[in-house]
């Protein structure tokens, strides 16, 4: 009885396996990777020849077996810090490794250094058997300010057949520690060296930072120092403050100094008078108030000076006090002043003030009459 033998495969499912027809024989299509799949699971249908209707299904799960076909590594990348007061011998950092093959092809690890550099004067490691490997300082006196950081290259092998290994580099970094082991300060330049920067882009970046911001400053400067016309447009009507170097010529220079725009538009006049003229003053017909014979008339003196007031166009427009000085030539009265009191004879007789003493000898010369005028 003849056969015919295929697989069922899902739509979805990526096709890795083939089956011959006749022989039912199952082959790959792919390359199997045991890291990313372990098991396959497939499903092979059976018919007869001679009758196709009558159908077999039966489930394959194909185990792939692990070849040694990845190198170890190291686990992660370590942060080794050195002090600078450490002693000989002293271990400075535990390292492991990892490999995705199976257990037959990945542990048991062994370590070492490279063997293509000259022995390491600095450090040496120790391969604890148990997948770690530990490293030590070999002498004393390490210092930041001679070497900051140093590159230890590590050889991890695997246990596989063929065995396989890889090199990882430690980055060993200087500090300043106390006694106790307590970091006290690292280099700033230790951090960069580990991150692939060096002294030189480390320079570089700083220097185009600086330029940046100098541009940004001179930009900022520039547009500070632009200053906005006295007069944007002709529409603008704001008050402006015009500034003039020049000196008045004192009270008889008065034609630069015009107020007559202050004057009330109703009332002013066309004609404008210079204020070193005196205008001509209308004589307006007056009474003279009755006053005292032959005297000055006070009352026509200060009509006369109104008059002149208002007549004047050149005076402010608002109200001023006018002054005048202005002195009567004497009155019916006669003089009231006790000035002309020194020339008068008086009756009083001040000749007892002699007789206070030498305190009043002065006022007695002065007002007292000798013992001859009384004589006489």
């Amino acid at each position: 009885m003849l056969n015919l033998y295929f697989i069922e495969h899902d739509e979805e499912a990526e096709r890795y396996f083939n089956i011959d027809a006749n022989s039912g024989v199952i082959k790959t299509m792919k390359i199997l990777d045991r890291e990313d799949a372990p098991w396959h699971n497939i499903t092979v249908i059976a018919s007869e020849l001679d009758n196709p209707s009558q159908l077999t299904q039966v489930p394959v799960a194909i185990h792939v077996l692990d070849v040694n076909d990845n190198t170890p590594e190291l686990a992660e990348d370590y942060d080794t810090i050195l002090c600078e007061n450490a002693k000989p011998g002293q271990i400075i950092q535990t390292v492991r490794a990892l490999d995705k093959d199976d257990f037959a092809n990945g542990p048991r690890f062994s370590f070492s250094l490279a063997q293509e550099f000259p022995p390491n004067p600095n450090f040496t490691l120790r391969d604890n058997e148990d997948s770690t490997a530990s490293i030590m300082i070999r002498r004393r006196k390490f210092s930041r300010h001679l070497q900051e950081v140093y590159q230890l290259p590590i050889v991890v092998s695997d246990s596989g057949n063929p065995i396989l290994s890889s090199t990882g580099t430690l980055t060993i970094r200087v500090c300043a520690c106390e006694r106790n082991g307590k970091v006290r300060t690292c280099s700033t330049e230790a951090y960069l060296s580990a991150a692939g920067l060096s002294t030189g882009a480390l320079i570089a970046i700083l220097l185009c930072i600086v330029i940046l911001l100098a541009i940004i400053i001179l930009f900022i400067t520039l547009k500070r120092s632009k200053k906005e016309p006295l007069i944007i447009s002709e529409e603008d009507i704001r008050e402006n403050v015009v500034t003039y170097d020049d000196e008045g010529g004192g009270e008889e220079d008065t034609e630069a100094f015009d107020i007559s725009a202050l004057r009330n538009p109703a009332v002013a006049e066309e004609v404008r008078y210079r204020r070193d003229v005196r205008p001509d003053v209308q004589s307006v017909p007056r009474q003279r108030p009755p006053s005292a014979p032959n005297g000055p008339d006070i009352h026509e003196f200060i009509t006369e000076k109104l008059q002149e007031a208002d007549l004047d166009q050149s005076v402010p427009p608002y109200d001023s006090l006018q002054t005048y000085a202005y002195e009567g030539h004497g009155s019916t009265a006669g003089s009231i002043s006790s000035l002309d009191s020194v020339t008068t004879h008086s009756e009083q007789d001040y000749s007892y003030i002699g007789d206070w003493g030498p305190h009043f000898k002065k006022l007695s010369e002065l007002y007292g009459v000798d013992k001859s005028e009384r004589s006489n």
